[in-house]
């Protein structure tokens, strides 16, 4: 017997057990099995293990998406974390090709995918707040929401869970250093029924402000005697 003479439910049984770019592959050899690949109920959980996943197109978003993982584990992740105005040039030009990538594909994830029960961020250093709380406005069923090592997210984030989280379960902020102990408590104040764990986070010490830089000539007008 052929592949192709498997009926529908034998070939999304056979798919699901390949990873993305399996599918990808073998949706390629005949139109038959491209039909299947792009059948929503093949996509219910999506992970990914690097930033440079999120531009191929060897998996599909829709409103059957349940569980969505992003969990980039690299050395690039600490060069992310730095602070923007202490980075070289050299790390600001290596951050500047993935910095906007996780917030264009989770906003598309927000247009196209309203049943998301499951988010895991984790070593994703340039997701924002703003985009955190469109994903809670989007996604009325979200559940879980762990965030690890996320430098950008701040207090604000927790602010959008207390507004729009309605459905919100369970919530981990760890290793982000930019998240407060006095936003933790109002969190924990305004949801005492929410599940929070925030290993580190408020313990971290958090961004500073750019250090204002002396006048041209000031150190010299210091030694000068008047």
């Amino acid at each position: 017997m052929h592949i192709t003479q498997l009926n529908r439910e034998c070939l999304l049984h056979l798919f699901s057990f390949l990873d993305k770019d399996s599918r990808k592959n073998l949706a390629r050899t005949c139109p038959q099995l491209q039909d299947v690949f792009e059948d929503p109920a093949l996509w219910p959980l999506l992970h990914f293990r690097s930033l440079t996943e999120l531009k191929k197109d060897n998996f599909l978003l829709s409103p059957v998406l349940k569980n969505l993982s992003i969990c980039w584990h690299s050395s690039r992740v600490q060069v992310c974390s730095i602070e923007d105005w202490l980075k070289s040039a050299f790390q600001r030009s290596i951050c500047s090709r993935h910095e906007s990538l996780v917030n264009d594909f989770l906003f598309q994830v927000c247009d196209r995918c309203p049943n998301l029960a499951s988010v895991t961020l984790s070593g994703c250093g340039h997701v924002t707040d703003d985009c955190l709380a469109r994903l809670l406005r989007c996604c009325p069923r979200l559940r879980t929401l762990r965030l690890e090592n996320c430098a950008r997210v701040t207090n604000r984030t927790l602010v959008a869970v207390a507004a729009h989280g309605r459905a919100l379960q369970t919530l981990h902020v760890d290793f982000c250093r930019n998240v407060s102990a006095s936003g933790l408590r109002r969190l924990r104040a305004a949801c005492p029924r929410l599940a929070l764990r925030a290993e580190h986070s408020a313990t971290m010490i958090p961004d500073q402000p750019p250090r204002a830089l002396p006048a041209p000539g000031a150190a010299l007008r210091k030694l000068l005697p008047r």
